[in-house]
């Protein structure tokens, strides 16, 4: 798989309605995952989306989750520029770069879904989500 640039758009507790949304508009393929699907899966929160990917047939890519318990979360400020994919040494060598001078909110290591994942804002305030699928690290 090739490294992949997309937005990734937080919601809070409507994700699944809005991507349902984006489907109708731009047609494709949704995929859906809940909280629940990777712990309690009766907690609160467990019928949330935690990732959602619509992927188009005109080649867009759209990601987005329920903002989890705890974060927060602000209009405008509600989004992320992704970068995924399985070339390990790419994207890290992306996450070095776009982290140096800028704040890491998560560092970039391995989850509790199995891929390596970190979250960071670059210096010009922009924030990044970058995923590592498929990593042993």
């Amino acid at each position: 798989m090739t490294s992949r640039l997309n937005p990734y758009l937080s919601f809070d507790g409507d994700a699944r309605q809005a991507m349902e949304f984006y489907k109708e508009i731009f047609g494709g393929t949704l995929d859906l995952k809940v909280f629940g699907d990777f712990g309690q899966p009766d907690a609160a929160g467990a019928d949330k989306i935690m990732h959602g990917m619509l992927e188009t047939p005109s080649g867009f890519t759209l990601m987005g989750a329920d903002t989890p318990p705890g974060m927060e979360r602000t209009i405008g400020d509600n989004f992320a520029v992704s970068l995924s994919g399985d070339d390990d040494a790419e994207l890290r060598g992306y996450w070095e770069k776009l982290s140096a001078g800028g704040s890491v909110s998560v560092p970039l290591e391995k989850q509790m879904w199995g891929d390596v994942f970190g979250m960071c804002t670059d210096r010009f305030g922009i924030p990044w989500m970058v995923n590592v699928g498929g990593s042993e690290s």
